[in-house]
């Protein structure tokens, strides 16, 4: 419990006590997402990962892919996340 005490998570408070919670960070993926350079990026480690998926034995995996898309996914929700928070 001590360490609970001394660190300090952001979080969002809703305006009133009836109000649903909404994740702002869900919301500005899915924007994101819909970007074209991301879009493309998603498609490309989808590819990878069906590739993968229809071999029985293969080495490849789809990392590489898969930290290019949440790396640049990250990168454009971090200009706005962080304003939303109380």
């Amino acid at each position: 419990m001590a360490f609970k005490s001394w660190t300090s998570l952001p979080t969002v408070k809703a305006e009133n006590d009836e109000e649903e919670l909404v994740d702002p960070q869900a919301a500005l993926r899915e924007k994101c997402q819909a970007k074209g350079h991301i879009d493309s990026l998603y498609k490309k480690y989808q590819e990878c990962n069906d590739r993968v998926n229809g071999k029985s034995k293969t080495t490849e995996t789809c990392m590489e892919e898969l930290f290019d898309f949440v790396a640049e996914l990250d990168h454009c929700v971090a200009h706005s996340l962080f304003k939303k928070l109380k």
